[in-house]
């Protein structure tokens, strides 16, 4: 048996939490290993709609859910979370949730001096869900951090208070925010303490007998690899490394244990906030895919930019990201479309490429080269099998797998977890 890797092929909000509990039904142990509160999973399961942003997606299914060393963690958005989703019926305690005592907080500072930057931005803002995820990770980077285990020894969470609010207090001020108390800072940890810690353990340990023992691990990603740090349309990016390779660092175990990775993707594209989208669709259709997928971000309620699919850039994706299949949603927003564009390349100047360059400059300038297709005025809605599709929907899936070189091993055709086809199992290798 293999484990399973989770990450988006696009630029996020690919509709993972549904194929994300429909593995998780089958896994024994869900790990988060990067990002923060500003990704978000919704899930739908029994006619219970469950918003997670922290929270591992196994949870719901019962399962032991891990939050990794590789996220950073607002203890009260984590806290608040559980609360949430203890009001809708799921027991969430530290025997079914663990967290790793290494992974960074998120602190009140982080969001201030996030939100901060992006108003000193003003027109070049980068569109941040001002929730203080990049500048925890630059704390951890920097070595100020404060950690999980930090809450059990109230002599080092005040000496490294002292550093830390030397450093943000200083930039605050320069951008002429509000300063951080350091007395009100470490009473607030100190009460959060005994809340967050029973949660708290080294999980790489219980993760290397889990995997001796031969159990099946799920690893969800969150965001996705045009997202990523390195390998996204930077500056446009979050702060995390989101493609497979992070799972291993951002959970504790060698990278032999990721096991098979599977991306997803819509059947089109969508992008919350600014950066570069060469397929974007400013019309009348681009509307239409908008109001049909729901296109609505869980986390920051911002409509979805919606274009038409782009096989260059998930192509791209699969090679960096280290997918060997894809999970394909939202097939059944396409019904009923006289023709559809997919997007092979692009064309800056008088160059063509076949990926999405790294500068800025010439992502901003890169202009699609669109083959046209024909659609399908059948449903696809509901479909669980190749054959209650429409011959074209058929045919517009297998030409996504020739040009992004990469299988659909799993294809959704509703928001309604048994509506799926399913080519390969994951878990099977």
């Amino acid at each position: 048996m293999a484990n399973v890797a989770v990450i988006g092929a696009q630029w996020g909000d690919e509709g993972k939490g549904k194929v994300v509990d429909w593995l998780a039904s089958r896994a024994d142990i869900v790990v988060r290993f990067q990002g923060g509160h500003n990704a978000g999973h919704t899930l739908v399961v029994g006619g219970e709609t469950y918003k997670l942003s922290l929270l591992p997606s196994g949870v719901v299914r019962g399962k032991l859910g891990i939050i990794g060393n590789g996220v950073v963690i607002d203890p009260e958005a984590l806290l608040d979370e559980i609360a949430r989703v203890e009001g809708q019926g799921l027991a969430v305690g530290p025997d079914n949730l663990r967290v790793a005592e290494n992974a960074p907080l998120i602190l009140p500072l982080h969001a201030a001096l996030d939100k901060a930057r992006e108003t000193a931005r003003g027109e070049r803002k980068i569109g941040t869900t001002g929730r203080g995820i990049g500048p925890a990770y630059e704390d951890k980077v920097a070595r100020r951090a404060i950690r999980v285990c930090d809450l059990a020894e109230p002599a080092t969470l005040s000496a490294k208070l002292d550093e830390l609010l030397l450093h943000h207090n200083t930039l605050l001020a320069g951008l002429g925010a509000p300063v951080f108390d350091k007395a009100a800072l470490l009473a607030a940890l100190l009460a959060l303490a005994p809340r967050l810690l029973p949660f708290a353990e080294p999980v790489w340990e219980r993760l290397d007998e889990a995997r001796r023992a031969g159990r099946r691990i799920l690893f969800e990603g969150a965001q996705a690899v045009m997202l990523d740090v390195d390998h996204g349309t930077y500056p446009f990016v979050t702060s995390s490394n989101t493609v497979a390779a992070t799972a291993a660092s951002g959970a504790g175990v060698g990278p032999g244990a990721v096991g098979f990775v599977l991306g997803i993707a819509k059947a089109y594209s969508t992008r919350v906030g600014a950066g570069p989208f060469p397929t974007e669709l400013v019309d009348a259709t681009g509307q239409m895919l908008g109001d049909r997928g729901r296109e609505f971000g869980t986390v920051t309620g911002r409509r979805r930019r919606c274009g038409w699919f782009d096989a260059a850039l998930v192509r791209q994706a699969v090679k960096v990201g280290g997918i060997h299949g894809l999970a394909l949603t939202k097939l059944d927003v396409l019904d009923g479309l006289p023709e559809l564009r997919i997007n092979t390349g692009y064309r800056i100047g008088d160059k063509i490429f076949s990926r999405l360059p790294a500068a800025p400059g010439a992502q901003a300038a890169a202009e699609p080269i669109f083959e046209t297709i024909e659609g399908w005025s059948g449903s696809t809605r509901g479909a669980r099998s190749w054959a209650d599709l429409p011959a074209q929907a058929v045919k517009y899936v297998r030409r996504i797998e020739e040009l992004v070189e990469a299988p659909v091993t799993l294809l959704s055709t509703s928001p309604e977890r048994d509506d799926t086809i399913l080519v390969r199992d994951p878990f099977e290798g």
